[in-house]
């Protein structure tokens, strides 16, 4: 029997793929749980008044409809109070659809059975196809489900003194025809709609690789310049009221065209993946970093505190240092190094793009004019000043 259900469970799909999907759309059960139960609240409402015009005032009758409207109504307002919630046990979202289903199953009964036999005698297994339709289950749960259905239904038929042998008989095909249809049903719209998760989670996947692939550097696994422009205007106009300070700065690799003519252009590439891997480095710091050239590199970030600046150019400079890349034509330095030229303004001063990276660059021109493996900081409401190795 475990084996069958596993095969019925798995059926075209694979253990981990099954068990993703069901995670993704579950959750999902809650919203149309709401949905159902303001429904059923309205449907056995509407019923309540049958009793009252039509089987001279029929209270009992009455009484057992508005407490199923109410149970569905308090139902539904809990269900809502759960949506608002950021993780919901599985265990408690079966609970509610137990409940849920164990109100339809009564008032089903009560109407096919207990209430008018002959002219709604279809109810039930409408109910039981409808309500299995509605939620996203595993294949077991929903068998138990139509297992606990069917038991109340054929029992309520059983023991109910109203009904003669051949109405019992018609009672249990017609119980039994629900449960199987119900059954068969939620579980192909079950499939289907795990089908569909598992598509839209694919093609998402796909998606989000390749607009990766568009906006990173195949080299450096930096950042490219089409994503540095998007995220340098995004910076621009969108900041924390924590930040204070925008930092604009732009590198080269000192003397790197003498590196590629005396070590090659795939040792070039090596160190360029070298120095991409040490700016990723500087992520956590909050600092953004993107390859715009060749050998030039640019970075962003936002500081509370403009002196703070010395301290990410210290460690930037440390941790290409710390590579220990060999540069024998390099005239600085017996290991690579780079000149950085940094602009730093105030959050929310009215520049556009094109002139910070101006700015930023004449910063890195003076650094290069300088003596190279150095930095150059400078802003609106800063007085220029340089940074060496010497200075740690």
């Amino acid at each position: 029997m475990r084996k069958f259900l596993y095969l019925w469970r798995f059926y075209t799909f694979g253990r981990e793929q099954y068990q993703e999907c069901m995670n993704n759309v579950f959750n999902n059960n809650l919203l149309n749980l709401r949905q159902a139960c303001r429904i059923l609240a309205a449907f056995s409402l509407a019923f309540s008044f049958v009793p009252i015009v039509f089987e001279d005032f029929n209270f009992i009758k009455t009484g057992v409809y508005v407490g199923v409207a109410v149970l569905s109504f308090v139902l539904s307002i809990v269900s809502n109070f759960m949506i608002q919630m950021i993780n919901v046990k599985k265990s408690v979202i079966y609970t509610m659809v137990l409940l849920f289903y164990l109100i339809l199953v009564f008032f089903g009964t009560y109407l096919d059975i207990l209430s008018n036999r002959s002219s709604v005698a279809a109810m039930l297994p409408c109910f039981l196809i409808c309500s299995l339709l509605l939620f996203v289950n595993p294949p077991q749960f929903n068998l138990s489900l139509t297992l606990i259905g069917m038991t109340i239904f054929f029992a309520a038929a059983l023991l109910s003194r109203n009904i003669d042998a051949d109405s019992v008989v018609f009672y249990l095909i017609n119980g039994t025809i629900a449960g199987i249809l119900s059954l068969f049903f939620s579980w192909h719209i079950t499939k289907l709609r795990m089908g569909l998760e598992l598509s839209a989670s694919k093609l998402e996947e796909e998606r989000n690789k390749y607009v990766d692939q568009s906006i990173t550097d195949e080299l450096t696994q930096l950042r490219n310049r089409r994503d540095f422009n998007q995220t340098f205007q995004r910076f621009l106009s969108n900041y924390r009221t924590s930040d204070e300070w925008l930092c604009v700065a732009l590198a080269d690799i000192d003397f790197f065209k003498f590196y590629n003519d005396h070590y090659g252009h795939p040792q070039g590439d090596e160190c360029l993946k070298g120095i991409g891997a040490a700016l990723n480095s500087l992520s956590n710091l909050g600092v953004y970093a993107a390859r715009v050239g060749g050998e030039e590199f640019a970075l962003l970030w936002f500081e509370k505190d403009p002196t703070h600046v010395k301290k990410i150019i210290l460690q930037w400079t440390e941790t290409i240092r710390n590579l220990k890349i060999l540069h024998e034509k390099s005239k600085v330095s017996e290991y690579v190094t780079m000149s950085i030229g940094v602009y730093v303004i105030r959050c929310g001063t009215h520049h556009d793009t094109k002139t910070l990276y101006d700015l930023a660059d004449k910063a890195l021109y003076t650094a290069k004019s300088s003596g190279r493996n150095c930095a150059i900081v400078g802003g609106d409401e800063i007085k220029e000043y340089k940074i060496t190795p010497k200075d740690e």
